[in-house]
């Protein structure tokens, strides 16, 4: 089934305790796309660039079945860029620099190929610019994903809320929850957010995993101890890439499909942060990815005495 994923392409310049890089090929719906193309290949893009962004990256989204008709490309104008540090703990950074550049004034134009998706995932933007993509469909897909920040909770609010009421699952971190909800319980914290609209909860722990919440249902999937993590950015898109990615493979949005969406979801996250930025979702095969998801079924997988 088709998959529409609008955010941010971009450049990244990272420093962690591994080391650090120039700029490297980053953003939100980057690594949603690459991350669900290993599971369907009709993927479409919807995001905005400037004339600085190399060609054969984009070539290489469309190599793994990405549409990129709703790539808007800026000439003369340059690419939204990040930059930040990692402390040595890897679950804290200070940002060093943010260029909106194009993505001050992006307005987000679906083509008409895109309207009808049968799947929707809103990367990291600004609320008002998400709306607008809703707004631009013209039939109600199986399932609407958004992915947010405690940003637009400090500055747009009442925006966000708005957005958030019309969408299936929100995808969120431990700390955007309760920020959200006010409340410290991520259980208390989901039962508040699901009564704002979404029907589906996703709170990400980073290094301690996941919870997916509907109603009163709740999975719980840890994360695979790593040896080593060299850069978690693009983490928890890639979780949301492969996340999506399987349930648009699949078509079932069933509560036990999504947990399996959930674990395939943290099998692409863990392949993410042991290389810089896209790196490590460039050379994989389904074969990896299966045989990581193993590592979470062995990880769980016990016998209860009767």
């Amino acid at each position: 089934m088709s998959l529409l994923v609008v955010g941010t392409v971009a450049f990244d310049a990272i420093e962690t305790p591994f080391g650090k890089t120039d700029k490297i090929i980053g953003g939100a719906a980057t690594y949603i796309s690459l991350a669900a193309s290993y599971f369907t290949s009709d993927i479409n893009l919807v995001s905005v660039i400037g004339s600085d962004f190399p060609e054969e990256s984009i070539d290489h989204l469309k190599s793994r079945g990405v549409n990129v008709d709703g790539l808007q490309i800026k000439e003369g104008e340059k690419s939204f860029f990040w930059s930040g540090k990692y402390h040595n703990d890897m679950n804290t950074r200070d940002t060093l620099a943010t260029e909106l550049n194009v993505l001050e004034h992006f307005d987000p134009v679906l083509p008409d190929s895109c309207k009808d998706a049968d799947f929707v995932m809103l990367g990291n933007l600004t609320p008002a610019v998400q709306l607008r993509v809703i707004e631009q469909l013209t039939s109600t897909p199986k399932l609407i994903v958004l992915d947010t920040m405690n940003f637009w909770m400090d500055i747009a609010m009442d925006d966000l809320k708005n957005v958030i009421g019309k969408i299936d699952l929100l995808t969120i971190n431990d700390e955007e929850a309760r920020q959200l909800s006010g409340e410290y319980s991520l259980v208390k914290a989901a039962r508040k957010i699901i009564e704002m609209g979404p029907k589906y909860l996703v709170i990400k722990k980073g290094e301690h995993g996941a919870l997916l919440f509907h109603g009163e249902r709740l999975f719980y999937c840890p994360a695979i101890p790593l040896e080593e993590v060299f850069d978690p950015t693009g983490a928890g898109d890639t979780f949301a890439g492969g996340f999506i990615g399987f349930l648009a493979a699949s078509g079932d949005i069933s509560f036990d499909n999504m947990k399996r969406a959930v674990i395939y979801g943290s099998a692409m996250a863990s392949f993410c942060v042991g290389k810089f930025g896209t790196e490590a979702l460039i050379g994989l095969n389904r074969e990896d990815v299966n045989s990581r998801v193993k590592e979470f079924a062995d990880l769980v997988h016990f016998t209860p005495v009767s």
